[in-house]
């Protein structure tokens, strides 16, 4: 990844086509594990950031867990970000939705965001396929205009969500060496 200023490193990282994915499968994959071991270890990930921060990443991840109650979590601790997927399989690019956590702040990515609607011209970024929007608060998912990108991100997804069940949390890979997750 080329250099550029530090208040851009997000920006830089939504605008690379999918690059959340693309990223793990060429990182070593974590073990196998329990449910309570997956969650103990996204909650040392999250434990690298400072207070406003984890509040925040643990704000968005209940709300999208409510908003997606069957999804598979699929978590990635890289270089830039901690990365949570949210997909209606196991597989990283049938996910519709991800929130990426770095010590600048928290988005929201729409992996197929450059096709969706956008009239009001929230989305950011300028790859060929990902779009993102910056969240301040958790606040920021319950707006209209937020919602209707989720539902067209949904509703263009090819596979749909289960219609009942429980949600998986998998630890797909961590990377080795890590930016530091604080300012």
């Amino acid at each position: 990844m080329r250099s550029v200023p530090k208040s851009n490193r997000m920006l830089q990282f939504f605008s690379a086509e999918s690059i959340w994915y693309k990223h793990s499968m060429k990182a070593a994959k974590a073990p196998t594990s329990t449910s309570a071991d997956a969650e103990k270890q996204l909650k040392g990930f999250i434990d690298k950031f400072d207070s406003k921060n984890q509040t925040l990443i643990r704000s968005v991840r209940r709300a999208l867990r409510k908003r997606f109650p069957t999804a598979f979590e699929l978590v990635y601790d890289n270089y830039n970000f901690v990365v949570i997927g949210y997909s209606p399989t196991e597989r990283p690019s049938d996910a519709i939705v991800s929130m990426a956590a770095g010590a600048n702040g928290v988005g929201l990515c729409f992996l197929r965001g450059a096709t969706l609607p956008d009239p009001k011209k929230i989305l950011l970024g300028s790859g060929n396929q990902t779009r993102f929007i910056r969240l301040e608060t958790v606040d920021v998912l319950a707006r209209a205009d937020v919602e209707a990108l989720i539902a067209a991100a949904i509703s263009q997804s090819k596979t749909p969500f289960r219609a009942s069940g429980q949600s998986k949390l998998i630890i797909r890979s961590v990377s080795a060496k890590q930016r530091p997750r604080r300012r």
